[in-house]
């Protein structure tokens, strides 16, 4: 059971990786980027989740520094992500692009890389140069993010490294449990985007209902019942109080009774694109 902020899962690769993180989705250059992402590691956070589509890597890098430096650990201790985009998937584009993350965020290694969205046709000689960036130790764990079933079936066919992770939409409103099931069965990690469904879940009553029977707030509830689920998650928030809040899931555990509520509430709903119908 996930007991504190730090406690990690420890990947298929014998790599460990924090439960929980902060992610960056569409928060922009900038002082409050910087400045969230120190907060986050000041908090504890040792997890964060960038991409390079997000136009943000260079901020988080600053963020990265600061916090390190006002969290008195070394850069051993945090664990990145980055993602590649779709129009540089390809075997060289996306050895070229994971240098310029990897040079915007001014690090030296990333702890995970993945493929952003199976673009069909292409997701394949990606695969292939995210294994190259593992052998050589450029980067701790692979994986990829908004893959289905299929999808995975179809990597693992050709596949030298099986992904560690596949990050997807995941909330109450998509509970996503074929897809669970499988990664389960193939020793890959589930990691949630969107946990709160971009904040549209926090007025949803039953877990107002439940969230106040713990004393705690609609979005620790979620937050929980992901962990609770064995999903690794990254909510986003740029306000201290809120990263400080999110984080403030450890102290309790929902009842198999109410786990069972919250995944009845799933209505296999998106917010975000489908990725078997997506054309960017």
């Amino acid at each position: 059971m996930v007991k504190h902020l730090q406690d990690t899962t420890t990947l298929h690769n014998d790599v460990n990786m924090p439960w929980f993180g902060l992610g960056v989705f569409k928060v922009e250059e900038g002082p409050e980027l910087v400045n969230a992402v120190r907060f986050a590691i000041k908090n504890g956070y040792r997890s964060i989740d960038t991409a390079a589509i997000y136009g943000n890597e260079e901020g988080v890098g600053k963020g990265i520094k600061a916090g390190l430096n006002e969290a008195g650990i070394s850069r051993e201790e945090l664990f990145v992500t980055s993602k590649v985009w779709n129009s540089d998937l390809g075997y060289d584009s996306t050895l070229a692009a994971f240098e310029t993350s990897l040079a915007k965020l001014d690090l030296e290694y990333l702890d995970l890389y993945l493929i952003h969205w199976p673009v069909e046709g292409k997701y394949k000689d990606a695969w292939r140069a995210l294994e190259t960036l593992y052998k050589q130790g450029r980067v701790k764990a692979i994986g990829v993010s908004n893959f289905q079933i299929h999808h995975l079936e179809d990597l693992l066919k050709d596949a030298e490294i099986k992904p560690m992770i596949n990050q997807v939409e995941y909330h109450p409103r998509l509970t996503q449990k074929e897809l669970h099931a499988f990664c389960k069965e193939n020793g890959i990690q589930l990691e949630a985007w969107s946990p709160l469904m971009q904040g549209q879940l926090l007025e949803n009553e039953t877990l107002q209902e439940i969230a106040a029977k713990y004393n705690k707030s609609v979005a620790q509830i979620i937050l929980r019942w992901d962990l609770q689920n064995g999903v690794v998650t990254i909510p986003k928030s740029t306000k201290e109080h809120r990263i400080v809040e999110n984080a403030d899931v450890f102290d309790f555990e929902l009842t198999s009774g109410d786990m069972a509520i919250i995944d009845g509430l799933n209505e296999n709903h998106r917010v975000g694109p489908d990725p078997d119908n997506f054309d960017f």
